[in-house]
């Protein structure tokens, strides 16, 4: 039986259509199996607690094999992307950063913070997710 890996997508609300383009990607790839971790609009953590919000996302994080950091240039602007990232560190849980279509520059907080960097082709997302999944 083939593994399903638990992946948590760190990505900026206002780009919300990269994390949604990033999922399909990966759902409709063939013999390969994924469940996702993060927050989205669908399914949102229904507080403007703070800390209660970070307790939400840790749990997923810990749960998630791999966390993919979608490295578009907003992701330098965004404070829960970069706390997103870190706790996945502080907790040994790899992160293989994106690049999104089209994108020239990419951000540090994501790149400097990233087992490997991949361009946005489902080869290359997928070989990474299973070369660095704990």
């Amino acid at each position: 039986m083939a593994r399903t890996y638990n992946v948590f997508i760190s990505h900026s609300w206002q780009y919300i259509g990269d994390l949604k383009n990033l999922r399909d990607l990966l759902k409709k790839r063939g013999y390969f199996n994924v469940e996702f971790e993060e927050a989205t609009p669908d399914e949102p953590i229904n507080s403007e607690n703070a800390e209660y919000i970070k307790r939400r996302l840790r749990e997923k994080i810990k749960n998630s094999d791999v966390v993919l950091g979608i490295a578009g240039v907003y992701a330098s602007y965004s404070d829960w992307m970069e706390w997103e990232l870190d706790t996945a560190i502080y907790n040994d849980i790899p992160i293989v950063g994106v690049i999104p279509r089209g994108q020239q520059r990419i951000s540090t907080v994501v790149s400097s913070r990233a087992k490997e960097i991949v361009g946005w082709n489902t080869e290359s997302i997928v070989n990474a997710i299973r070369k660095w999944a704990k």
